[in-house]
């Protein structure tokens, strides 16, 4: 018979993954053997400017978890995983996709985003899309041509109004 201690520490921590997947708008699973411990250290840190963290957790415990929550992900949760938690959508995709272009040795498998299950595929797309920052300095270099635009235009009308 297990003791009570181990089954409320597994209990209480499969509670813990449940209560970061509820509050995270992504989930990322990566695959990460052969990865040093400075290398995690320095992948934790920027994920964290960007308001996320990487927990490893059993895979039995993240099972139990998604299971509990609606998702079937068995085949992913085989060998060492990681799993990285996330407030924001895209800032912590494209933080773990470009750690993953410098090491090779980190893989991702797949994930959820905003409660649903996505492939490497998406994963990767989202990777691309650029910053917060970066769209709305695309949005306002897009305003600022119409309203170039227009005053070219009240130019060229004023300038017909003054020849009449």
């Amino acid at each position: 018979m297990a003791n009570k201690e181990i089954i409320e520490s597994k209990n209480s921590l499969v509670e813990e993954i449940k209560d970061k997947l509820n509050n995270s708008q992504v989930l990322v699973i990566v695959k990460f053997q052969g990865i040093s411990v400075e290398e995690v250290s320095k992948l934790r840190r920027n994920l964290r400017s960007s308001a996320s963290d990487i927990k490893i957790y059993k895979n039995t415990l993240v099972k139990r978890a998604l299971d509990e929550l609606g998702y079937q992900m068995d085949e992913f949760l085989e060998g060492p995983n990681a799993f990285v938690f996330g407030r924001d959508t895209i800032e912590p995709i494209k933080c773990v996709a470009e750690f993953a272009k410098v090491n090779k040795n980190l893989e991702i498998r797949t994930g959820i985003v905003d409660k649903k299950i996505v492939t490497v595929d998406i994963i990767n797309e989202y990777a691309t899309i650029p910053s917060y920052e970066g769209l709305l300095s695309m949005f306002a270099g897009g305003l600022m041509e119409h309203v170039r635009n227009l005053a070219i235009g009240f130019d060229l009308y004023a300038k017909k109004l003054e020849e009449k």
